[in-house]
């Protein structure tokens, strides 16, 4: 299937509200829109996770990063500029919603943040996810294809048919040719240029 009709069936099921499996940069993940609790509340129940935990999400580029946090620190754009490997950079001050709130395409979903208003972003490395986020028009839930506490697939072929037969689309594998099957490093950035290596 070309990329372009692929991209566009994902994004009706993602305005849906649905749950896709779909392939990043780095692994093979569950995603959702990340301005609608109800789906990221799915992605929870599919893991088996609690929502107490953060999301990383995926932006098409910083113009969309700008828009969903407050402030965001010079230090993040410079290292997302020279970054030439998956990198999830954790930004303070997130712009979301009230719990319990409904969803709001201008505001992140309150599950995605961390308790201390921060969120984790990453500028995907490949064109089909930035094309695919871009497309939707706001962050997308990116979050390893994995019940919690089991080890992440590296490859689709790894992921258990638990998972596939939860989601409500399976992108085509042909399109996860570029991911590494890695996760990315993540780093804490502050307003006051201080950065915290969380994971190399």
């Amino acid at each position: 299937m070309e990329e372009k009709e692929e991209i566009r069936r994902v994004v009706e099921v993602l305005r849906k509200g649905g749950v896709i499996l779909y392939p990043t940069d780095t692994v093979w993940g569950l995603g959702c829109d990340a301005t609608n609790p109800e789906a990221v509340a799915k992605i929870f129940a599919i893991k088996h996770r609690p929502d107490s935990k953060s999301l990383v999400l995926l932006a098409s580029d910083m113009d969309m990063v700008c828009r969903y946090i407050k402030e965001v620190p010079e230090i993040a754009v410079q290292l997302v500029e020279v970054n030439d490997k998956p990198m999830t950079i954790v930004y303070p001050g997130a712009r979301a919603a009230e719990p319990g709130a409904p969803a709001d395409r201008h505001l992140l979903a309150a599950e995605t943040v961390a308790e201390d208003s921060s969120v984790a972003i990453r500028v995907p490395l490949n064109d089909f996810c930035r094309r695919l986020v871009s497309s939707l028009g706001c962050p997308l839930v990116s979050t390893s294809a994995n019940i919690s506490g089991e080890s992440t697939p590296a490859g689709f072929s790894e992921i258990s048919g638990e998972i596939k037969s939860a989601v409500d689309y399976v992108v085509d594998p042909g399109f996860g040719k570029t991911a590494t099957g890695k996760a990315s490093s993540i780093i804490k950035v502050g307003l006051d240029a201080s950065i915290e290596i969380i994971r190399k």
